[in-house]
């Protein structure tokens, strides 16, 4: 065989510096994202602890993308979902590869582009009616007000209208506390867990309030629906009304049950990962003037009348949309998840018996030299089609990829663009001199700990 031909080969290693107990935590807890994309420094697939845990961290995109290719080998599982099955339940994220065809199928038949083309107008009524009253002068803290309209905007694409407003508050602060301590519950043994210490009852009284309020809105759109139409705001149906109708070929449909887990995990999924991306994109660009001056120019050639724009506006707002997919590459909002393999095998050289934990964390090789020129710097025109290379593809894995990529991917990635166009369109967005970058710790969600932006004159 010549040497052009030979496969690959990969290198397995073990972590240097694990703690007692805490094993590798405290590098986590310090700085997630930089740790894990410093890991291929140490090989291309990398042993890790996690508390207790000896996890695998495949850190060469060629071995991420083969985990996440064969999701019966390597299903889900591990410390990340068993804690992640008390928020989201047996929904279609945390779900094992048993039950993900059937939901799959019913779940992918509400993200239709025709369907997405009625929910992005959701956007459109959200951001304008947000920022409204933004006067220059004013100052926003990023990440809680775009936190508060992504949740709003999901609230009106899956209610047709949108959410009561002492609701709305009530879930984006149970998703805070819940999504925030979801990471450190992952950590603590089990008696730990289980002990009546301050933050164990706030996390299960929060988490138990947005079972309820989940429960609460589902009633209430059936309610709605059945007195006036199709969605809970009349004739046209929005995002539960198709989940209530969606059947697989066999004529099956979700049970009340899986409609529950269902919201939960669309809104879960669907608001910290959103209002992270815009946070990271604003702040990127106020470090970068090049960047930010031709998003500037395509929105004057775009949006000529200073309208909102709207999903047909999409192909029109190419540099915007590449500064959404370099801020995902470089601020992945979710960080890490983990497999279990479901029968032995060999991964890198290294053998890996049954329930062997496996992290999958697209951080990890979204800076990775052999897929990007310098890596760690902020170039949205690498996206550019001239320029985007089958390596660089195949490691930007911000949505996944495979049969468990991000069912909610367009959505997401069409919301971040029209609200970044929105604002950018109207107002000039200026970093406070008391940004804190540092990410949260262990937060669920990659964010800084603050960014404040004053509103400029346009």
């Amino acid at each position: 065989m010549p040497p052009s031909s030979q496969p690959p080969t990969y290198s397995a290693a073990v972590a240097p510096g694990a703690l007692p107990l805490i094993g590798h935590g405290h590098r986590l807890l310090r700085g997630s994202a930089e740790y894990l994309a410093s890991l291929h420094l140490h090989g291309d697939l990398v042993a890790v602890r996690l508390g207790p845990t000896t996890a695998q961290v495949p850190c060469h995109p060629d071995l991420l993308n083969q985990v996440l290719a064969d999701h019966r080998l390597f299903d889900k599982g591990g410390v990340f979902y068993d804690r992640a099955r008390d928020v989201a339940g047996n929904g279609l994220v945390t779900c094992p590869y048993r039950d993900h065809l059937h939901q799959r199928r019913l779940v992918q038949s509400a993200f239709r582009r025709s369907q997405l083309e009625r929910y992005s107008l959701a956007v459109q009524a959200e951001i304008a009616s947000a920022t409204a009253d933004w006067r220059p002068g004013r100052v926003i803290d990023a990440f809680p007000v775009f936190h508060g309209i992504a949740l709003r905007t999901l609230g009106r694409a899956l209610y047709s209208t949108a959410i009561d407003a002492e609701q709305a508050r009530g879930i984006e602060h149970a998703f805070d506390t819940v999504l925030n301590g979801l990471f450190r519950q992952m950590f603590l043994p089990g008696p730990v867990r289980r002990l009546p210490l301050p933050s164990n009852l706030r996390y299960r009284r929060e988490l138990a309030y947005l079972h309820d309020a989940t429960r609460q809105l589902i009633a209430t759109h059936r309610s709605a629906a059945e007195a006036g139409g199709t969605g809970a705001g009349g004739s046209e149906p929005d995002l539960l009304a198709a989940l209530l109708a969606a059947r697989d070929d066999d004529g099956a449909r979700l049970t009340d049950a899986e409609v529950h887990d269902q919201v939960i995990t669309l809104l879960a999924a669907g608001t910290e990962t959103v209002a992270a991306t815009l946070t990271w994109s604003l702040w990127r660009l106020s470090q970068h003037p090049a960047a930010a001056e031709q998003v500037r120019t395509e929105l004057a050639r775009a949006l000529p009348d200073g309208r909102t724009p709207g999903w047909a506006d999409l192909p029109q707002l190419g540099a915007v949309d590449r500064v959404v997919t370099e801020t995902l590459r470089l601020h992945p909002p979710g960080w890490l998840f983990t497999r279990v393999t479901t029968a032995p095998t060999v991964l890198a050289g290294r053998a890996l018996p049954v329930g062997s934990t496996v992290v999958m964390s697209p951080a990890a090789v979204s800076r990775h030299p052999a897929a990007y020129l310098a890596p760690a710097q902020f170039d949205p025109d690498r996206w550019r089609p001239e320029r985007l290379t089958p390596a660089a593809r195949q490691a930007f894995l911000a949505f996944g990829t495979g049969a468990r990529k991000c069912v909610g991917d367009l959505f997401a990635r069409a919301e971040c663009v029209l609200t970044l166009a929105t604002l950018l369109s109207r107002h000039r967005l200026v970093p406070e001199p008391d940004a804190d970058l540092r990410p949260v710790p262990l937060a669920t969600v990659l964010r800084p700990r603050r960014l404040r932006l004053r509103v400029a004159p346009h």
